[in-house]
């Protein structure tokens, strides 16, 4: 039994003093991920902060284009809003990807970018996790690691971030607003969350009594030729092996932008520009696909079991990428990979 304290937020300010003054505080939404945490004992915050009565669960038009996308809102409605489904149907598809029908009506979007691993050791609270506490080990390293990282790993940690939703947001180039003690600020999503280190345990770049408000999205959102391609082991309701966000910007059969983020193979939504600007004003050819895909894992690295994952990221990336050129993403119903 975890004894903590429950206390509803009136207004983000008082969301905010609240966290900053007690490190061992947590704010809870839909409670999809945390919940779960608190019941294996692997999160015990002394005081729980509702945040689910701020006015933060509207999705409203930005001046320069864009999306402003409250962090309140739903995952099934964020995947359901008629300017998400026609100006950024990847993002749409890579939410319907994720988890089930029922936890997506719960679980928020701030919320989708917090959840922390599914790492089984990280859940395991009688083996060694750094992430959990800091100092004890890794015991994925030479354990069954199968579902863990290949990019962007350390000596302390090989966990991956679970998310569908913040690959396609990676891909996308969001920003994540946020307010806190120190006022408002913003981060581009490729920095928001971290690769481990030495530090597992910090998951993001949030400072104490930060609150996630928005995510923005540019103008830009590759509705005409995108797919999000998620690799796992059953059919539904399952993490991802290897997870694929493309989006192209096309010519005829010439590419003038590529975007493509990959999910569940590393700590964080992994995106690599150089690897994008090898396929700038180049051919949809598998063969460019290839050459790409290889540049994005040039530094990939396996712990045994996940050795696999190497070079099914590798068809994956290059799949993802044929399927956005011909404009035919992949769709979340029929699983077989066109």
């Amino acid at each position: 039994m975890i004894n903590f304290e429950y206390a509803r937020a009136a207004d983000i300010a008082e969301a905010v003093r609240w966290a900053a003054s007690d490190p061992q505080a947590k704010f809870i939404a839909g409670g999809t991920n945390l919940l779960d945490l608190m019941k294996e004992n692997v999160e015990r915050p002394a005081r729980l902060i509702d945040i689910t009565h701020l006015p933060l669960n509207t999705v409203e038009e930005t001046t320069n284009g864009g999306l402003k996308i409250g962090a309140l809102v739903p995952n099934t409605d964020l995947a359901y809003h008629p300017l998400v489904e026609r100006r950024y149907p990847m993002l749409a598809l890579a939410i319907l990807s994720g988890a089930s029908q029922q936890l997506r009506n719960m679980a928020s979007t701030g919320g989708n970018l917090m959840q922390r691993t599914r790492c089984v050791y990280f859940y395991d609270t009688v083996t060694p996790c750094n992430k959990r506490e800091p100092g004890s080990g890794c015991s994925a390293i030479d354990g069954i690691n199968k579902q863990h990282a290949i990019l962007g790993a350390s000596e302390a940690c090989i966990a991956t971030h679970p998310s569908d939703m913040c690959v396609a947001l990676a891909a996308l180039g969001a920003t994540v607003h946020v307010r806190g003690p120190s006022g408002e600020r913003s981060i581009a999503f490729t920095d928001f969350h971290r690769l481990p280190g030495k530090a597992p345990e910090r998951d993001n770049n949030l400072q104490q009594g930060e609150i996630i408000t928005a995510v923005e999205l540019p103008a830009k959102g590759f509705a005409g030729h995108y797919t999000y391609l998620k690799l796992r082991e059953r059919l539904s309701y399952a993490f991802a092996l290897v997870a694929v966000a493309a989006a192209l910007e096309m010519e005829g059969e010439t590419i003038t932008e590529a975007r493509f983020a990959l999910g569940g193979v590393a700590h964080k939504p992994w995106r690599d520009p150089s690897a994008e600007a090898l396929l700038h004003g180049r051919a949809a050819t598998e063969a460019n696909f290839e050459k790409a895909a290889d540049m994005l894992l040039r530094d990939a690295k396996g712990c045994g079991h996940n050795d696999f994952k190497i070079p099914l990221a590798r068809r994956a990336i290059v799949r993802a990428l044929t399927q956005a050129a011909r404009g035919t993403p992949q769709p979340v119903a029929d699983k077989k990979i066109r």
